[in-house]
Formats: structure tokens, C-alpha cells, sequence
């Protein structure tokens, strides 16, 4: 150990707005500098840029070169501010917004580099969800013929996922389509760059692309969705790398690029969520990490084998190998609340806020902590980013009810951070209800400063949260995967125990504060289930959609 005093390992987050990139001590996971880069191109939803193209609802696009500013600018940044020599780095990881995919030709090439005016030649980023339709067509044939995968996916595939984004690309522009010699997700792709060799990562190829026992869905069933769909799974590679393993050496150019030695180690590629499980040294069985932004993610190791209903997978070794990785999700959690404040908050309480010298988000906190549990008179659905977990269906629409003259922005503020909690505990109860305990519930991401929020949650979950000791979780989970990669640590959970930092019991529920979430959570739960089979909330979708084609 004492020779891992003097080493270091980088990380680097790739995230939906912007990537950080974070300096780490191999001994003892001490964080000694990070840097961030805010994408040039942020999220492409309206058109395509330096065009007039417009892109259709539920369209969210990004660009390969504001991944690749971030090995330019945050790696070096993150260097010089940690004042860690680069020749005392012995490896990076990287980790990536999961089902971000992008078609490129057989040497790596973007198609959006090549073909710029052509919508399908973009990545399509994990919040397009215009695929939608062709998920319910996989979901719909998968079950008619019976595949054994579909159970270990909660009985439906996503359209954020590969298969459906793909199929999407393929009636709709099948020029690009078959111009793809690959289909990669962003996750291998930046591997790729930093090494010059292609790989596939366990975890994406498990949870977004249906590979399970060994292979991917079968050519019949493909066929089956559209005749020329059958070769699919030849272009997302075969030979599957685990993680925390090498998945190759910095090239020549990265190193230009990252201002860092050529030949360090590069870990295998892998997934935000999936990585901060590891920065949470929680990667033991019944270790639930939470990881809470713009969306959130679930993820937890176990050594049972369950279907769980309406679940986004469940794959051998997808956390960490020789167990089982499931993850479950709630689609917009953070993004909710931002949408809330950017479009219905009165200029009167921005200014207030700013008198006091915070922000919205805080002024309406600290408003809606003051009130007593179902004092607003509401309840809401968190579905305005569709439900990721437990229905699967990204057609369903935001719902508040109860509202009256009388109702306040922070009553509204309120109930939708309550709503988010509920639909945490539907995926817990899920879980728990399918035989998969989950133990212990670990918070990580930007979410966790909110502490009114955390203690919302403790409350409505009637259960302790620990809390991830990192604000840089992604990337020291990638940091952390680096030292394994670099062999300075046997394994995973060897490293976890070393350099990752969790909090127990950072949030207690209160016994009273919990009885009367439980009177409003019956409440959410007959919502929920009024509205699951998504008739009215789809019918508005698709009025909607006329409308604005």
C-alpha cells in the first residue's frame, strides 16, 4: 500500500450537460483536484447546429466533440489543479451517460462528423425518447414469442435502449443505418479514443443492450421486428470486457490530448451510475445506490437471481463481477423541479430569492420545509419525463392534482419532490416485493446538498439514507476502476474498501413525518395505478405530436 502514496489515478464523468474530470490518490481516495467543461453543444432538442433542420418532439441529440473538449481541457485543468505531476499517473477511467449511442464507421468515425445535416447520424443521447414506438413494438413481439430475456428486463425494454433507437434509425433513415459499420455506446466510444482500440463493456452491453447468457437477442426475433434488422447485433461487438478491467494503453493522441503520459492504463468503459456504486464503497449485496441529478438511477448488487417487475435489467457481473447488478430508474427527478422553476414561478419570488441571496430552488425549499406534511392538499405524478421504472413507458406525462386558488409555487415545490420520493418507493417495494431485499439505501449525486429533500425521502422510504462521502461520484468511481485497471488494487470491492467514502444513517426517518407520508403515498399509489395503462396521458401525447409536427 505504502506504494500507492505516491501514485495517482484520474477520472472523468461524461454527463448530460457538461464532463468533470477529478485527480485522485490510489492509497486512500483523497480528491486532490478537479475541473469541469460545460459542452459547447449542451443537449441538441430543436435543430441540428449550423442548420435549419428541426428535430421532432422527444428528440435530444449531442455531439462528439464536446466529449473529446473534455479530455483537452478538464484533464489538464484537473492536473494543474491538484499539482500532481503527470508522471505519477498510472491510469484514467472514464464513465458515461448510459444508452447515449452513436453510429460511426468501422474505424470509430462519428456519422454525425461525416453526414452533419442528417438528424439519424447524431448520437441520440439517453433522453431521446422518440423511439417509443418501436420499443412497444420489441416489447410487444418479445412477448408473443415467448424470449427468455425479456423477464430479466421487468417484461419491457426501454426506447432509450439500443434495439429501439436503432430500429428507430432504420425506418426512419435506413441510409444511415446501413452506413453504420458500428452501433457503440458513448461509453465504449471515449475508450476508444483514448486507446485507439475498440471495446464493449459488460454493463452497457447487458442492461441497454439486451446481451444476456452470452448473447444478444437471436436473428429470428429481429427479423421478425424488420427484415433487414437481423445483422443488428454484429455491429455493437461481441467480446465483452469486465470491469474494472484494461481495455488498453493512452495512444499517442490522448496523450497529446490529456497532457498525460502515454501508455497508462485506461479501464474499461462504464456507466455513471454503475461506477458511483464503488465510490460509495457499496458494493455488497443489498448496498442500494441511488444516484440523484437530472434523473435517477438505482442500482444494487445481489447474489439473487429474481424477475423483478418493470425493472431496467438485471446482469451478471453489471456492478461488479461475480454478482448480479440490477438497476431501476426514475426518468426526470432534478430535471422536474428545474422545469417547474423555469416555467412557473412568479418573477416576485426570483427576486426575493435573490435579495436573500440564493437561488429559486432554495428560496422554494425553504418555504415548502416549513409546512406539515399534506398541508398543500396535493399529490402528483414525477412522470414528466415519462416513467422509467416501474411501467416502463415513456409516453406517460406529469399529473398534479388537488390544486385550488389557494395554491402556492411552494406547495406545488413541495408535492414534486414528494412525488419523486413515492416513486422511489415504488421501485424499493418492487424489489422488495419480488424477494431482493435492499438493505441499505445510499444517496449520491447533486440532488444530495438538497438536505429538506433528503429527509423527504428518509421519511417517505421509512428507512435510513447513508450518504456517498464524494460530490464527484461518477468520476472517483472511474478513478477507482483505474486503480484496478492499473493493478494497484486486486479488485473492485478491494479498491471500494480503500478509496471509497459512504456516510451511514446520514438521514433518520421521523416516526409522525412517516405515518403521514403513508396516508399520502395511498393517495400516489391509486394515481399511479389510475393512470398506468397510459390511455388518456397517451392520447394527450399524440394530440400533442399532431399538433406540432
Amino acid at each position: 500500500m505504502s506504494d500507492n502514496n505516491d501514485r495517482y489515478v484520474i477520472g472523468v464523468d461524461f454527463g448530460t450537460l457538461s464532463g468533470r474530470a477529478v485527480v485522485v490518490r490510489v492509497s486512500d481516495g483523497a480528491e486532490l483536484g478537479s475541473a469541469v467543461h460545460e459542452y459547447t453543444h449542451a443537449v441538441i432538442e430543436e435543430r441540428l447546429p449550423g442548420t435549419a433542420i428541426r428535430l421532432g418532439p422527444d428528440w435530444a441529440l449531442q455531439s462528439p466533440e464536446d466529449w473529446r473538449d473534455v479530455l483537452r481541457v478538464a484533464v489538464p485543468k484537473a492536473l494543474a489543479v491538484a499539482g500532481v505531476s503527470a508522471s505519477d499517473v498510472i491510469g484514467i477511467g472514464t464513465d458515461f451517460t448510459a444508452c447515449t449511442m452513436l453510429p460511426t464507421t468501422a474505424d470509430g468515425v462519428p456519422l454525425s462528423e461525416l453526414h452533419p445535416d442528417r438528424p439519424h447520424a447524431w448520437p441520440k443521447l439517453w433522453k431521446h425518447h422518440a423511439a417509443q414506438p418501436q420499443a412497444d413494438r420489441i416489447n410487444a413481439v418479445a412477448a408473443e414469442r415467448g424470449e427468455t430475456w425479456l423477464p430479466r428486463y421487468g417484461g419491457k425494454i426501454s426506447s432509450e435502449w439500443e434495439f429501439a433507437k436503432a430500429l428507430q434509425v432504420l425506418e426512419e433513415d435506413p441510409e444511415t443505418y446501413h452506413a453504420a459499420a458500428r452501433w457503440i455506446e458513448a461509453a465504449d466510444w471515449i475508450v476508444w479514443q483514448l486507446t485507439g482500440v475498440e471495446s464493449r463493456n459488460v454493463c452497457t452491453a447487458g442492461y441497454k443492450g439486451i446481451h444476456q447468457d452470452g448473447r444478444y437477442p437471436a436473428e429470428g426475433f429481429l427479423t421478425a421486428l424488420h427484415p433487414d434488422f437481423g445483422g443488428f447485433p454484429a455491429t455493437l461487438g461481441q467480446e465483452l470486457a469486465p470491469l474494472g478491467g484494461l481495455a488498453g494503453r493512452l495512444s499517442e493522441e490522448a496523450a497529446r490530448w490529456t497532457k498525460l503520459p502515454e501508455g497508462i492504463a485506461v479501464s474499461v468503459g462504464n456507466v455513471d451510475a454503475h461506477v458511483t456504486a464503488a465510490a460509495a464503497d457499496a458494493v455488497r449485496p443489498g448496498q442500494m445506490v441511488a444516484i440523484m441529478g437530472t434523473s435517477t438511477c438505482h442500482i444494487m448488487p445481489s447474489d439473487e437471481l429474481a424477475e423483478v417487475p418493470g425493472m431496467c435489467g438485471v446482469v451478471r457481473d453489471g456492478i461488479v463481477p461475480g454478482l448480479w447488478g440490477y438497476e431501476a430508474g426514475q426518468s426526470a427527478v432534478g430535471d422536474i423541479f428545474a422545469w417547474f422553476v423555469e416555467t412557473s414561478v412568479p418573477a416576485s419570488y426570483a427576486e426575493s430569492a435573490a435579495e436573500a441571496g440564493i437561488s429559486v430552488h432554495e428560496y422554494l425549499t425553504s418555504l415548502a420545509e416549513r409546512q406539515a406534511v399534506g398541508a398543500h392538499g396535493l399529490v402528483a405524478l414525477d412522470w414528466q419525463g415519462g416513467n422509467r421504472s416501474v411501467l416502463v413507458d415513456h409516453n406517460l406525462s406529469g399529473v398534479i392534482v388537488g390544486q385550488t386558488l389557494a395554491t402556492r409555487p411552494e406547495d406545488v415545490y413541495r408535492a414534486l419532490i414528494e412525488a419523486t420520493a413515492f416513486g422511489a418507493r415504488v421501485i424499493v417495494e418492487t424489489f422488495e416485493a419480488a424477494g431482493v431485499p435492499v438493505g441499505e439505501f445510499v444517496v449520491a449525486g447533486g440532488l444530495l446538498k438538497n438536505s429538506f429533500l433528503m429527509q423527504v425521502y428518509s421519511d417517505v422510504l421509512r428507512r435510513p439514507l447513508s450518504a456517498i462521502g464524494s460530490e464527484q461520484g461518477p468520476a472517483l468511481g472511474s478513478a477507482i476502476h483505474a486503480a484496478v485497471a492499473a493493478g494497484a488494487y486486486a479488485d473492485i470491492t478491494e479498491a471500494a474498501a480503500a478509496m471509497g467514502k459512504r456516510t451511514p444513517n446520514a438521514y433518520v426517518p421521523d416516526a409522525g413525518r412517516a405515518d403521514a407520508y403513508d396516508r399520502l403515498y395511498a393517495e400516489y399509489r391509486r394515481l399511479h395505478d389510475h393512470f398506468a395503462d397510459g390511455g388518456l396521458l397517451h392520447r394527450l401525447r399524440a394530440i400533442r405530436n399532431e399538433a406540432t409536427a
